[in-house]
């Protein structure tokens, strides 16, 4: 990766774009480098609410916890970059032993390139001229550059051959298993996958190299039809693979699923897969384990169903202050819809922290009932709960929706020190 792409991150001004971060004299005039560098406490260091934290113990974890257990059933790694859109986590999550990184959309993939990423994963079809026209340009300047993407369509096929003839390249697709019917994209029937492998086998500007699909899509997902879906997307890989579907230049067949809900079943399913006629790429793509949450992939994570395997820890906690009182039952703090996550939930309230001597302790009797622009309506059990200056930490589902309200993010260490910042770019 272009490692020294990413460590001009901290030569980025500290300004007005990004929140919370500390607007004293001694701040002004400094770069991202140069403030963490100063090592600040995270409440008495000169920060402003809302703020949203990352914990620096939790994402080194959350990293080593999901890169051994794909090592450890035999699964290559390309976790979805969407999640966070941050360089310096994608850099991390390579040492850790991705294979690349997995975008949805051509911005996506030119922040990737940006940063040197080597392989990736776009897990849509791709049929804006001007993108493929990018990607092709990118294969053809940089040889060791590798770019996988979907086909779900006879007619996608036809667009993109269209838009790659005369272009110097030829780019690889996976044919898209749909989840089902009432499912999101992809070929919805086994037929559908053989009609739309035979049109990409119809083109000089495509090369099919495997199967791929999104496994939580499929209507009423539990573990029985998951595991069913997955074994169809598997036996697709080896029908394509007797038929001869996949050319004689292909070097390894891709089958990849997998997103932060069922991975345990992916491993089941990919490890029961037969030796085909050339090495297996078996690709997972979860991404929101990287920072996990305090609701929703909480409850959702196979780690749940394997403990044994491992576990998470939510990385999150977004600093907020309470600034109004106006009842013994009722406060406001002063973060809402622009600053906290809530399509999935609304957010938890976890610990506070009291103005006046800096002790912390659980947010018990609190609950977040309500969301303005730049409000969170609190309820509490007694006036006692939460003082006017208080510092109240919310705990948020959904890391995608977290992370795209913070262009830099503050990484804590255990003891409060802010050691460095995650500029993320949506």
């Amino acid at each position: 990766m272009g490692s020294d792409a990413v460590r001009r991150l901290a030569d980025d001004p500290v300004d007005h774009r990004f929140k919370g971060l500390p607007p004293d004299a001694q701040a002004a005039g400094l770069t991202v480098g140069e403030l963490a560098a100063q090592r600040r406490d995270l409440h008495t260091g000169g920060f402003t609410t809302p703020l949203l934290t990352l914990d620096a113990d939790a994402l080194a974890h959350n990293l080593t916890a999901l890169g051994t257990y794909a090592a450890r059933h035999g699964l290559a790694f390309a976790p979805h970059g969407k999640t966070c859109m941050a360089p310096q986590l994608f850099e991390r999550q390579l040492e850790h032993g991705a294979w690349g990184i997995t975008a949805a959309v051509p911005h996506q993939a030119r922040v990737y390139r940006a940063f040197g990423i080597p392989r990736i994963f776009l897990a849509n079809e791709l049929v804006d001229p001007a993108a493929l026209r990018w990607v092709a340009a990118e294969l053809a300047a940089d040889p060791g550059f590798r770019f996988v993407c979907y086909v779900d369509s006879v007619r996608g096929v036809a667009l993109m051959d269209r838009a790659l003839r005369g272009q110097g390249a030829v780019l690889d697709v996976v044919v898209e298993l749909g989840g089902g019917e009432g499912g999101r994209t992809g070929a919805r029937t086994d037929e559908d996958c053989r009609a739309v492998a035979d049109a990409v086998a119809a083109t000089a500007t495509l090369r099919l190299v495997g199967v791929a699909g999104y496994e939580a899509e499929v209507p009423g997902a539990d573990s029985e039809r998951v595991h069913a879906w997955l074994r169809r997307l598997t036996g697709l890989a080896v029908e394509f693979d007797k038929a001869g579907r996949f050319g004689p230049d292909v070097e390894e067949i891709v089958v990849s699923a997998g997103g932060s809900a069922w991975f345990d079943a992916v491993a089941d399913v990919f490890g029961e897969l037969p030796e085909l006629s050339r090495p297996t790429l078996r690709l997972l793509r979860s991404g929101a384990y990287v920072s996990h949450d305090h609701g929703w992939y909480g409850r959702l994570t196979p780690f749940n169903r394997v403990p044994e395997e491992g576990g998470l820890r939510p990385a999150f906690r977004l600093w907020t202050q309470v600034v109004s009182p106006p009842t013994p039952t009722q406060a406001f703090v002063n973060a809402g819809k622009r600053d906290v996550a809530y399509d999935l939930g609304l957010p938890e309230a976890e610990l506070v922290r009291d103005a006046l001597d800096g002790t912390e302790r659980p947010a018990t009797g609190i609950r977040v009932v309500k969301l303005s622009d730049q409000h969170a309506w609190l309820e509490t059990d007694s006036a006692e709960d939460v003082q006017v200056g208080d510092w109240v930490a919310l705990g948020m589902s959904h890391p995608c929706t977290i992370f795209e309200k913070w262009p830099l993010i503050p990484v804590v260490e255990a003891d409060g020190t802010v050691g460095d910042y995650v500029r993320t770019f949506f």
